[in-house]
């Protein structure tokens, strides 16, 4: 199979509120940085593709606008989809697998200041049963976190301690929102606290793929080595969460094990847990034990633009394998209510 790795990744600032700037004066500069890191230009790109999403933005086709930041001229081979960047780099991947390109730029972005981030998810819901009742994403996510405690899988001082070790690794990110030590606070639903819970922000993040030689060239340009994707997969739960185990990932567990997770160790987990109590579920899927160093940049507690923290968990671990600070990582990213879609992807440094 034809070797693809990531090459560059950039992100914003991610800030509470956004709303002095549009979603491409937020992409620019993003995009712009990792085009200079690799010394291309929009021309050199074989593929684009970016993930957003219409109910964030408030409009139809809103992703539309933002190619302004990619750029209208030269024409480019382009490509959307309605969810976390994630998955729009497994569709570059895929592109690139086939031959059809040896360059991609891979971007998303989201603003979940302008609206009630909350009620807007509740659109993900099954729209006959259980979106009539108006359950928000923290109602959904604080029954998963009492289904746990209820099996004896955690508690609430645990659920503490991740919060606790996410913003001591933010402290010294200079582009995470939340950063450093902070009290658990109070219930916003039981037994979520507000430390439980992800910042509400706005942000952006993008890479770029490249394949073979080409990759090897842009990273040694850079004086860093490629983050080749060895695998990368994704699977979805049921979508009625009546049937589901809430308190297991077997979607996530099926990704790793084709993505080839678990042929041997990783020594760094980049993990999409919005809630506290989700890393809890990952981390048993994922067969994950205390010798992984998990979320060294913060994860979603540090900074959660919604439909670009799973790329950025993907650009995360790539770029500490880049600089040399990991051999072998896993990155995760998910997609709708109690960890319903879940990708997992595989990056190695060179041997």
């Amino acid at each position: 199979m034809r070797e693809v790795a990531i090459v560059a990744f950039g992100q914003s600032d991610h800030v509470r509120d956004s709303a002095q700037t549009s979603e491409v004066e937020m992409l620019m500069p993003v995009l712009h940085d990792v085009l200079r890191r690799t010394g291309l230009r929009t021309r050199d790109i074989g593929f684009t593709c970016s993930g957003s999403s219409d109910y964030l933005a408030g409009r139809a086709f809103s992703f539309t606008m933002a190619l302004d930041g990619v750029g209208a001229w030269p024409p480019i081979s382009e490509s959307h989809v309605e969810t976390d960047g994630a998955w729009a780099l497994y569709e570059a991947w895929v592109k690139l697998l086939t031959g059809e390109a040896d360059t991609a730029l891979v971007y998303a972005y989201g603003k979940s200041s302008p609206g009630d981030l909350r009620e807007v998810l509740t659109r993900q819901l099954d729209p006959y049963y259980l979106a009539p009742l108006w359950p928000d994403s923290v109602a959904l996510a604080a029954l998963q976190a009492q289904a746990l405690i209820d099996a004896g899988r955690t508690d609430e001082a645990e659920l503490a301690a991740i919060a606790d070790r996410d913003r001591t690794a933010a402290a010294a990110h200079p582009h995470a929102q939340r950063r450093g030590p902070r009290p658990a606070g109070e219930y916003v639903v039981a037994p979520l606290r507000t430390g439980d819970c992800p910042p509400i922000g706005d942000g952006a993040a993008a890479v770029i793929l490249a394949a073979g030689d080409t990759a090897r060239r842009l990273a040694a340009a850079q004086g860093r080595r490629p983050a080749w994707i060895r695998g990368l997969d994704h699977r979805i739960e049921a979508h009625s969460l009546g049937v589901r185990d809430l308190t297991d990932s077997p979607s996530t567990r099926l990704a790793a094990e084709r993505a080839g997770a678990f042929r041997r160790p990783v020594d760094t987990a980049e993990l999409h847990a919005p809630f506290t109590s989700q890393e809890v579920v990952l981390r048993d899927a994922l067969a994950l034990d205390d010798t992984v160093r998990i979320n060294p940049s913060g994860g979603a507690q540090a900074a959660n633009p919604v439909m670009a923290t799973g790329l950025i968990r993907l650009g995360e671990a790539a770029d500490r394998i880049q600089r040399g600070d990991s051999d072998r990582a896993l990155a995760h990213a998910t997609s709708g209510p109690c960890l319903q879609q879940n990708l997992v992807a595989v990056l190695e440094g060179e041997a």
